[in-house]
């Protein structure tokens, strides 16, 4: 009975793998990339969950350091033409937007490069019927859940502070953080998939921090000479801080169809460049 039971697993297994093989783009693509997002909850729930609450923690203590420290000397804000804020008020949706960075970025870089590198696990996935596309897509995913965890817990803090002049912004503010952590993932993907040690992994953090510091996320760009100001404002954090901030203002103008552009082009960009690197180095 056992043996006729796993028979029939094979032939199902066979026959799905069959299917599978039989769907245009099947050697890149299998549509399962959910499998990738399964591993990865399965994980947090394991083991990694004290990890994944760590990276929510920085954007909190900037919030209470310098939204309610140096934000008690400050006062209120201009935000815009029209909107005058609490400063706190001011730097909470700059660090909602960077809430929803770190989330992406620590998991498309660090523990893709341990994956990559040391776990060996994609080797194995590409012994499957799995394709680099599947990969990709599903690390991408998994790196948006994360950033989910992260703008979700983050407004959960935001709300009972009253630092959402606008409700129905806030609630959009969370999609929009997941533009933000689609665009950071993708390219974060790309980008580690060149990276052959932990010593260049840190250029990743040399790379965020100065983003942090100098996206407008503290102050106004308007402070720095225009050439200076136009090249800041091309950053990626700044674009999802400019698209938040504006979010919780209440503001809807085309600028913020310009900043879900940025991302879209950041998202697709990087997913195609990710799936190249994957399918040159484990399918060669």
């Amino acid at each position: 009975m056992t043996m006729m039971r796993a028979s029939r697993n094979q032939s199902a297994a066979a026959d799905i793998a069959d299917g599978v093989n039989s769907l245009p783009g099947a050697s890149i693509y299998s549509r399962r990339a959910t499998a990738m997002v399964e591993r990865f909850w399965l994980a947090i729930r394991s083991s990694q969950w004290l990890m994944v609450a760590s990276g929510f923690m920085e954007p909190l203590f900037y919030l209470g350091a310098f939204g309610y420290g140096l934000g008690s000397f400050i006062g209120n804000v201009q935000a815009d033409s029209t909107h005058t804020v609490s400063y706190a008020a001011f730097l909470a949706p700059a660090l909602l937007a960077n809430s929803a960075m770190n989330g992406a970025i620590y998991e498309s870089t660090w523990n893709v490069f341990f994956k990559m590198h040391f776990a060996k696990l994609y080797q194995g996935i590409m012994a499957t019927s799995m394709g680099p596309l599947d990969v990709a897509l599903g690390e991408i995913m998994a790196c948006l859940l994360r950033g989910l965890i992260y703008a979700i817990a983050f407004m959960a803090v935001m709300l009972p502070l009253g630092l959402i002049p606008c409700w129905w912004g806030g609630l959009l503010a969370i999609p929009a953080a997941m533009f933000i952590a689609f665009g950071f993932a993708s390219c974060g993907l790309a980008i580690t998939s060149y990276l052959k040690s932990f010593q260049q992994m840190d250029w990743v953090q040399f790379a965020l921090l100065p983003m942090l510091l100098f996206s407008g996320s503290f102050y106004s760009l308007d402070v720095y000479p225009t050439p200076i100001r136009i090249l800041l404002e091309a950053l990626p954090l700044h674009q999802g801080v400019a698209l938040i901030r504006g979010l919780t203002l209440g503001q809807l103008d085309y600028a913020l169809l310009g900043h879900l552009a940025y991302f879209t082009v950041m998202a697709v960009g990087g997913v195609i460049f990710a799936t190249k690197r994957i399918e040159a180095m484990f399918l060669r």
